[in-house]
């Protein structure tokens, strides 16, 4: 695959913004570059006098993707972060997707930022349903691409469905596809199935999406993961805005990284929970069907979907309501919570009629 035929004519012959931590690296005890307010940051008596938050950022946040280079075993370079994994979704459509002629592949029911960047970026969405089972339908995704066709999204584990894509078909796309591949990889930490990141070397056309989001436990930072081949990770850093990632996110992140033993042990009990609630949720007489998950999330088809939710709601308790998402009539999506919110959950459909 070459990349630069990939990505788009505009984009080959952009010069990105040179910010002043661009062009000065190194260490200095007057910094006059940047226009910055040299007097520090207002503190109120609940912010440590050592936080300071007057000078810019590092825009490629090389402390941090080392930190996670440590953790994830993918060099610095093949590292790109961003405001959530949704901005990587979105410049991987502003620099590879050619408006009102590219299109890309999302596989329903799947992650609803795909279509949404795409419209955003009037990308056609061509749309290739999953097989029963949620599976690949590779016949239908060969019909659906052609020459124009940029990027095919795979959610693996899906979202909203909880199951891992069948890692060999996933690698059959990878193989016969020009374009680029993108695996979100949100839920992995969850999942019996390994990360792709080990393939990177095998695949050029390969990026995986992570995030801090879930398994981290750090949605409110906005901070997520793209791992590509560095042709990829090039372009994404040429057309990010430049300081696209604050100082408090990664700080706080770095912070976090220390403790993985404590993310450990929650993917532990999150997984625990998850089957335990299985169960439960199997012998109501309300539930249909419980889907297969390694995520922390459980999707279940009930008798009526809409009147659940809102009894649910009116108790307190916020799911989601998938029953109008292709494939998932009748279906509810039900987070893992903690064993005692799981266990209240539990009591309030017992006792729903």
């Amino acid at each position: 695959m070459d990349i630069n035929k990939l990505q788009r004519e505009n984009i080959k012959n952009l010069r990105p913004y040179s910010t002043a931590r661009d062009e000065y690296k190194g260490q200095a005890s007057i910094f006059l570059d940047a226009n910055e307010n040299s007097y520090g940051s207002p503190l109120t008596k609940d912010t440590p006098e050592a936080v300071n938050y007057n000078r810019y950022p590092d825009p490629l946040q090389l402390d941090l993707k080392d930190a996670i280079s440590k953790i994830k075993g993918v060099p610095i370079e093949n590292t790109f972060l961003g405001n959530g994994s949704d901005e990587a979704i979105d410049l991987l459509f502003r620099a590879f997707c050619e408006p009102g002629r590219d299109n890309v592949v999302i596989l329903p029911p799947t992650y609803g930022m795909y279509e949404v960047s795409a419209g955003i970026n009037n990308v056609e969405t061509r749309k290739v349903n999953l097989l029963p089972g949620f599976q690949l339908d590779l016949e239908g995704i060969a019909e659906a691409i052609d020459e124009n066709t940029k990027l095919i999204f795979i959610c693996s584990p899906n979202n909203p469905t909880g199951n891992s894509i069948i890692r060999t078909d996933i690698e059959t796309v990878l193989a016969n596809f020009n374009g680029l591949v993108v695996i979100d990889e949100a839920y992995i930490n969850y999942a019996k199935q390994h990360t792709f990141i080990r393939e990177l070397t095998e695949y050029p056309n390969l990026v995986i999406l992570q995030t801090f989001s879930k398994a981290w436990g750090l949605a409110a930072l906005r901070l997520g993961m793209a791992f590509a081949a560095r042709p990829v990770i090039d372009v994404l850093n040429k057309v990010k805005p430049p300081y696209n990632i604050n100082q408090a996110t990664q700080d706080i992140a770095l912070a976090a990284l220390k403790n993985i033993e404590q993310v450990n042990e929650w993917i532990k009990i999150t997984v625990a929970e998850r089957e335990n609630l299985s169960r439960e949720l199997a012998a109501l007489p309300t539930v249909k069907k419980v889907y297969p998950s390694d995520a922390n999330f459980i999707l279940i088809e009930v008798e009526e979907a809409l009147k659940t939710y809102d009894s649910l709601v009116e108790a307190g308790i916020i799911i989601r309501d998938r029953s109008k998402v292709t494939l998932c009539e009748g279906c509810l999506r039900i987070t893992i919570g903690t064993p005692e919110e799981n266990k209240t959950l539990l009591e309030t459909l017992k006792m729903l009629k």
